[in-house]
C-alpha cells in the first residue's frame, strides 16, 4: 500500500486550512469591515502562527479573500452549465452574483479600514474574471436561444449595475430579486425560442 508523502499532505492540509481562513473571513468582513483577524483565525480553526503565515497584514487579507470570492463566482459559471440549461445557468449565476455584490459593498469597506493606500482596487481585481463569466454564459444562451442576440458582456454589466446600489442592510435579497428577474425578462424579449406567455 502507498502512502502519500508527508510533503504532500502537508500542502494539501496547508491548503484546506488557507481555504477555511479565506471562507470565514468572507462572511466575518463582510458583515463587519473592522472584525477582529483574531477573531477570524479562531473561528477557521487555526492558530495565530497559521494565520499570520498565511495573512501577515490586514490589507493582505482583504485583497487575498476578494481575489478568492471573484475566484468563485467565475467558476461557478462554467459549474452551472455543465448541469443544467443555459437560461437557468445564467438566472442561478445571476443570484450567485448578486452575493458577489454584497460581499464586494462589505471587502470594500473592510479595504478602507486597512489601508489608505490599496496595492489594487476591487474593482481592477474583479473586472477581467467576472467579465469572461458573462461572455461564456452569454454566448451558451445565444446559441441556445434563449436570450435575444447580440447582447454583449458591457450590456449585461450595465444592466444590472443597480446591484451595487442596494443597501446590503435593507431586505437586498429581494430587491436584487426583482432586479434580477427584470433584466432576465429584458434578455429574454426577442429570443428565437421566446413567447410572451413565457415564465
Amino acid at each position: 500500500m502507498r502512502h502519500k508523502k508527508p510533503g504532500a499532505r502537508l500542502r494539501s492540509d496547508a491548503q484546506r486550512n488557507r481555504e477555511r481562513i479565506l471562507e470565514v473571513a468572507l462572511a466575518e468582513l463582510t458583515h463587519a469591515a473592522d472584525a477582529p483577524l483574531s477573531a477570524i483565525a479562531k473561528k477557521a480553526g487555526v492558530g495565530q502562527g497559521t494565520f499570520y503565515r498565511n495573512f501577515p497584514s490586514r490589507e493582505a487579507l482583504v485583497l487575498e479573500v476578494y481575489r478568492y470570492e471573484v475566484q468563485q463566482v467565475a467558476e461557478a459559471a462554467e459549474q452551472l452549465l455543465r448541469t443544467r440549461p443555459p437560461d437557468q445557468a445564467l438566472r442561478e449565476w445571476m443570484d450567485r452574483l448578486a452575493q458577489y455584490a454584497l460581499a464586494k459593498a462589505g471587502l470594500a469597506e473592510a479595504l478602507r479600514t486597512a489601508t489608505t493606500n490599496p496595492r489594487g482596487t476591487l474593482a481592477e481585481l474583479g473586472h477581467g474574471p467576472v467579465t469572461q463569466a458573462v461572455t461564456v454564459l452569454l454566448e451558451a444562451n445565444e446559441r441556445a436561444g434563449t436570450i435575444r442576440p447580440g447582447v454583449t458582456p458591457q450590456d449585461f454589466l450595465l444592466a444590472i449595475a443597480g446591484l451595487w446600489q442596494i443597501d446590503p442592510h435593507d431586505d437586498w435579497q429581494a430587491r436584487a430579486g426583482r432586479l434580477l428577474d427584470l433584466v432576465l425578462d429584458g434578455l429574454r424579449a426577442g429570443a428565437p425560442g421566446h413567447t410572451p406567455t413565457d415564465n
